[in-house]
């Protein structure tokens, strides 16, 4: 069973958890998302089946996007407006393997990632990042075989928070233009970004237009997760079997959905950077928390998203340690077993959705509930 909707039962029978689980925010969208809700059901050609590319006017301005602030040429790629970053993911998957082909995945990698490769028949090959959840550029290389078909990165990072720098994502991308190689670059997590951490697109590359998918979201950054919204650029080549897959699988992106991301990206990067101060402040909240466990739990830096992934010591079952933070202590965090960390004890644990004061409140109980592993 997916990971999230198994610790979610757990929250429902158990009243009164707070919890870091979940990758969401807890600000709503902008205004403008509410008011073209209006606009929209008063024109019935909207109704209809929209383009399988997105809207135009959605186009224009995730393009404009693009170029403004990741320093990529869009014209050089084909865009598609997709169902969240997830459905990106899965249709560039769906473009690119056949059943058998191998995918790169680093660990820990988003478990959707690991999942998609296997709905579609693929083989996921992990590769371990290093101590400090940074990209291992030679056991990437090593990796390669005959199979493979793409590489994945995902910076900021999901579990990890780790953001790597452009000298990184530079090698992959040229290591994936010499095999022969897709990179496929998720980028949801853009904005998030801290301590001065600068977020760097591939896209931006010149040629990488021929191999490189760079998958984006409004999900986190807009608080726009149930609207289903995401897009993704890629090599031209792939259009005819992109569009084939996205008319089989969802024919377009809610229309609906579409029409409200116009005032949402109208509303811009600086209408995110004002939420995230407040993003900041719980993230060092729980940093201050955490250090009160001392040598208990190591958390490597974590620059960006929105997540801490820490090792536990002397921790042994980390799924048995979510149940039992869960039900004794009404703390919910992620196993580190779902995002491939299975050499250790590991806790994802995720500072968006919550307050100042529900953070206060729930590092405190996570804190109580790791100390307590030493009266067992």
């Amino acid at each position: 069973m997916p990971i999230i909707p198994w610790v979610g039962d757990l929250i429902r029978r158990t009243p009164g958890t707070i919890s870091l689980g979940q990758g969401v925010v807890d600000y709503a969208p902008p205004a403008a998302a509410h008011e073209a809700l209006i606009r929209f059901g008063s024109e019935p050609a909207r109704h209809k089946y929209q383009h399988e590319l997105g809207i135009p006017e959605l186009r224009e301005r995730i393009a404009a996007r693009l170029n403004a602030e990741n320093g990529i040429d869009v014209d050089r790629f084909s865009l598609m407006v997709t169902a969240g970053g997830n459905m990106a993911f899965l249709t560039a998957l769906l473009a690119i393997c056949d059943q058998g082909d191998e995918v790169v995945l680093v660990k820990p990698y988003f478990f959707n990632h690991e999942m998609a490769v296997r709905i579609i028949g693929g083989r996921p090959v992990v590769v371990a990042a290093d101590e400090r959840y940074q990209l291992d550029l030679a056991a990437i290389e090593a990796a390669i075989g005959p199979r493979t078909r793409a590489v994945v990165t995902v910076s900021p990072n999901n579990p990890s928070g780790a953001v790597y720098p452009e000298s990184d994502l530079r090698a992959v991308n040229a290591l994936c233009a010499d095999r022969g190689l897709f990179h496929i670059s998720d980028e949801v997590y853009e904005y998030f970004l801290f301590d001065g951490a600068r977020h760097f697109s591939p896209g931006a590359i010149a040629g990488a237009e021929t191999h490189t998918v760079c998958i984006y979201s409004l999900s986190k950054s807009y608080g726009f997760a149930s609207w289903r919204v995401g897009y993704m650029l890629f090599p031209s080549p792939l259009l005819e079997a992109v569009k084939k897959i996205q008319d089989t699988n969802v024919i377009c992106a809610p229309a609906v959905s579409q029409y409200a991301a116009v005032g949402v990206l109208d509303a811009g990067r600086r209408w995110v950077e004002e939420r995230l101060e407040s993003v900041a402040a719980v993230r060092r909240i729980a940093l201050d928390g955490l250090s009160g466990l001392g040598e208990r739990v190591t958390v490597p830096r974590a620059d960006g998203a929105f997540y801490f992934l820490a090792r536990v010591d002397g921790g042994r079952d980390p799924v048995g340690l979510v149940e039992r933070l869960i039900r004794q202590h009404r703390i919910a965090v992620i196993p580190g077993t779902a995002f491939g960390m299975d050499d250790g004890c590991y806790l994802r644990i995720g500072y968006g959705a919550v307050d100042a004061t529900a953070m206060r409140e729930g590092v405190r109980r996570l804190v109580a509930g790791i100390r307590a592993l030493d009266d067992r």
